[in-house]
């Protein structure tokens, strides 16, 4: 006789033969439901498959309907009922090792936490410890094969290094459809260990509050489009402000009664997700840094070359992989500290800056990441009262961030989205090599080859700021518009670099004289700058 054999081979018909019975399972199990096991059996005799069949469905865990089927076949099919009851109870044991397999299966795969060799440990120590280490990383980011976007990647490496203190950075990358936004946010994502990260391409409403209480701590959160999550923003906007989430369901227990359970999950998580729509996610924007794609021909050109290349074989890709796998080294060797920034109390923002209480919190969150990222070029030092051992921030990684961070803070203070300033710069320059400042839409729409909904948008968008004026025509002939801001700009460029330049001038004036922090008020006076007053009209002061 041939021993018991579940044939799962097609999930939708799984086939089982024991003894004198032979059994098929049309439909499979379902995977969901642990507290029941329905099937639809087919019975036959073993070796007659054109002989009597009996068919069935049933609860395999109901034992009066089990009982009843064993009769049943017995008298319909002539085999020995006790026989059958063995049979089918064979038959329940093998389809719940079956689906607990399936279940096990489907389960993310948790990747591993690589232990590095010595030798890797002491390359990424050395590469840790030597000098220019933010500009070592730019040269590598772009060996890995990130081609332009420089500033970008280094900013969004820094920002996933977050992932690793207890109040990570988030980020969302923004730019019109087919300009590169994932193929950005994958490339720095590669450079991150496979264990610390979690790409997402779409979630249902509920599906955070389903994690492990523990499994996404620290994580590096990867959303390859927004508009794939809209359901889970809110649950995303917790994350990233308060760092947990929780939710309580009704539930029954093995007896029936309704009971509350609450689930919990625990972060800090570093997210980071990609938009052309900048104003349909602005409340989980404006948690997170902002970054826009270069939409300039040199960059495409760039692209284009670098494909064109790869295509032909003239791209060593062998060197891209060791720069990478280089880089997550560095990652793992980076160790939970405390970092302090005694500088933070005389740093200010524009007064141009929307929201900047929260563009406050990001600045210094991400100056203290470019603190955390030099950690092993840092003193460590111990709070005396705590014991706490922390890192102390110094006035070149403040200089750092607002370097790298100028064209976002730029942004934060531009009343305009980055889609519409980027297309009235465009117009901008164009209408001085027409000689004109007055432009019909439609001569606009043919020169920029738009289409005509975001055009509309952005016209309307410019209108409403008071940048343009229309100044004749009606919407059925069209409407000829004229330019009323044109260093616009410029005065907000001067003006912040200025704000930026006196801040970094009084800090490093402090470092140079401590005692000058003896009058903190005025020298916080001192800070509150007006933009306006820093610049000549059109001009920055040199």
């Amino acid at each position: 006789m041939e021993s018991p054999k579940l044939i799962t081979s097609n999930p939708d018909l799984l086939l089982y033969t024991e003894g004198k019975l032979q059994m098929a399972i049309p439909g499979g199990v379902k995977l969901t439901g642990l507290d029941r096991l329905k099937v639809t059996l087919k019975l036959t005799p073993t070796g007659q498959p054109n002989g009597p069949a009996f068919r069935h469905h049933l609860d395999l865990y109901n034992h009066i309907q089990t009982e009843q089927l064993a009769e049943k076949v017995s008298e319909a099919l002539n085999i020995n009922a006790y026989e059958i009851r063995t049979v089918i109870s064979n038959l329940t044991t093998a389809l719940e090792a079956y689906r607990s397999e399936r279940l096990e299966a489907m389960k993310p795969r948790q990747a591993e936490q690589k232990e590095l060799t010595e030798t890797e440990r002491k390359t990424a120590l050395a590469w840790l410890k030597a000098p220019d280490l933010l500009g070592r990383t730019r040269q590598a980011i772009a060996a890995s094969g990130l081609i332009g976007e420089e500033t970008n990647g280094l900013i969004a490496y820094l920002v996933y290094t977050s992932r690793k203190r207890p109040a990570p950075l988030h980020l969302v990358i923004l730019s019109a459809s087919g300009m590169g936004k994932t193929w950005l946010q994958e490339k720095v994502s590669e450079l991150m260990p496979e264990e610390d990260k979690l790409e997402i391409t779409a979630l249902s409403g509920n599906a955070f509050y389903y994690f492990g209480q523990q499994e996404l701590k620290h994580k590096l959160l990867l959303i390859e489009d927004l508009d794939g999550a809209e359901s889970v923003l809110y649950p995303l906007r917790e994350l990233q402000s308060k760092r947990r989430i929780s939710k309580t369901v009704t539930l029954k227990d093995g007896k029936g009664t309704l009971k509350t359970v609450t689930l919990n999950v625990e972060g800090p998580v570093c997210v980071s997700g990609c938009t052309t729509r900048e104003q349909l996610y602005e409340d989980n924007a404006n948690r997170c840094i902002l970054l826009y794609m270069d939409a300039s021909p040199e960059q495409d050109k760039r692209i284009m070359d670098y494909q064109r290349k790869l295509s032909a074989g003239l791209i060593d890709q062998s060197i891209e992989r060791s720069v990478r796998e280089q880089l997550k080294n560095v990652q793992r060797m980076l160790k939970p500290i405390t970092v302090r920034n005694p500088l933070a109390t005389y740093l200010q923002l524009p007064e141009s800056v929307f929201k900047p209480r929260r563009t406050m919190l990001l600045l210094l969150l991400f100056t203290e990441t470019v603190t955390f990222y030099h950690q092993y070029q840092r003193e460590l030092k111990m709070d005396e009262a705590t014991g706490e051992q922390y890192i102390e921030s110094t006035i070149e990684d403040i200089e750092a961030a607002f370097i790298l961070l100028e064209d976002t803070l730029l942004k934060k203070s531009d009343e305009l989205t980055g889609a519409c300033r980027n297309f009235f710069e465009q117009l901008k320059a164009w209408l001085k090599e027409q000689g004109t400042e007055c432009f019909y839409s439609k001569g606009v729409r043919s020169a920029f080859r738009i289409t005509p909904s975001s055009l509309q948008r952005y016209l309307a968008e410019l209108e409403r700021m008071g940048q343009i004026l229309a100044i004749s025509g009606n919407r059925y002939k069209g409407f000829v518009y004229k330019v009323a801001a044109w260093d616009d700009l410029e005065l907000l460029t001067a003006g912040t670099r200025r704000l930026v330049e006196d801040i970094l001038s009084q800090i490093r004036a402090v470092a140079r004289n401590p005692a000058v922090a003896q009058g903190s008020d005025g020298l916080h006076n001192s800070l509150k700058i007006n933009p306006k007053k820093s610049v000549t009209r059109g001009k920055s002061k040199t």
